[in-house]
């Protein structure tokens, strides 16, 4: 027991759309890497996996292709993942060592479906995990900037990842009220892609929506608005073109899936029991998740709620922190975990 302890390799995972990142007990944030697999597309094996296939986005020649196999959250292709999950893990215990195969929480959208747990929990059982739990990521986001969830006093929060936005009110360790919508970081570069296509006849690509995005981006009007150089293809003349835009432009391409996330925050607001409501009235919301720092977005929620709303500090990490303290802390946490865990037999 005791060499079990000092040897501990707990992971806390979490397996994004966007980004995986993996804690470690003892050894701290080890993984955290784009979730994208490059494919040979005739031998069907991954040639590059993780920020090495990133740069491939949209670079790549004919016979391979970099895919993303998470989808709005979940699985969207169960042989990818499993490989993405040994590279990863692999990883981490090539650093070090181990006697022992991990036990690992894997934060999830609170969404998800029976088949999409069940797929889950196989990806991370087939890549070596001893024994798999899973949490929602709201909970899971919540627990690892050291809410104390176990209590009655309500807490809300928001996390917008790169495919969902996750809305829950959390007390007495449960989510009294949550709401799920696949809206992320993801479908704000499609927005941005969109835009630039029927206003400028410009195709640019997916990495290029997300520098825009981040460098110019906003839900909310700013104090002096910025512009860009952007690049990419005229599709009328079919050459390379390059032309400046707006920060106001970008926020009018953005306004769509912005609005979506801010209807799904008031629907969560009035399905939430009046004496929480009172909680988070004094508290105000928290905000967690890559997307979440899109400029000015807490500024628009606090207009549209009239609530205070305050972003962490680290938002791209709390969800695999607070994994790593559940499976740390298993007996206490355990009433927070999702049903369909299972171990390996």
């Amino acid at each position: 027991m005791l060499m079990s302890r000092f040897f501990s390799n707990d992971l806390g995972i979490d397996l994004g759309t966007a980004n995986t990142l993996i804690y470690v007990s003892n050894r701290g944030l080890l993984i955290d890497e784009p979730s994208v697999v490059a494919l040979d597309k005739n031998t069907k094996r991954a040639v590059a996996i993780g920020l090495e296939a990133k740069r491939m986005l949209g670079r790549t020649p004919g016979d391979i292709e970099a895919i993303r196999p998470m989808k709005d959250g979940v699985i969207a292709d169960f042989e990818l993942v499993e490989q993405m999950l040994k590279f990863f893990i692999r990883k981490v215990y090539k650093r070090y060592p181990t006697f022992f195969r991990p036990r690992a929480v894997i934060g999830v959208p609170s969404g998800i479906t029976e088949v999409e747990k069940r797929a889950v929990i196989d990806s991370a059982q087939s890549a070596g995990v001893r024994e798999v739990y899973l949490v929602a990521e709201p909970m899971s986001a919540a627990i690892g900037m050291g809410i104390p969830v176990e209590e009655p006093s309500g807490n809300m929060v928001i996390d917008i990842g790169g495919g969902t936005a996750e809305i829950a009110v959390i007390a007495l360790s449960g989510m009294v009220c949550d709401m799920s919508v696949r809206i992320g970081g993801d479908e704000m570069d499609e927005a941005v892609v969109s835009y630039l296509k029927k206003t400028y006849n410009l195709l640019v690509g997916e990495s290029t929506a997300e520098q825009i995005k981040m460098r110019i981006g906003s839900a909310f009007p700013l104090e002096e608005e910025l512009e860009m150089e952007v690049k990419g293809r005229d599709l009328v003349a079919g050459i390379p073109k390059t032309l400046r835009i707006t920060s106001t432009e970008i926020r009018d391409a953005l306004n769509e899936p912005v609005s979506t996330i801010v209807e799904a925050v008031k629907q969560a607001l009035e399905q939430t029991p009046p004496e929480l409501s009172a909680d988070i009235l004094d508290k105000g919301i928290v905000m967690t998740g890559g997307s979440s720092q899109l400029r000015g977005l807490d500024e628009r929620l606090r207009q549209e709620t009239n609530l205070p709303v305050n972003v962490i500090d680290e938002p791209l990490t709390c969800v695999a922190r607070g994994a790593l303290k559940i499976i740390e802390n298993l007996e206490k946490y355990r009433p927070v975990l999702l049903g369909a865990n299972r171990r390996n037999r």
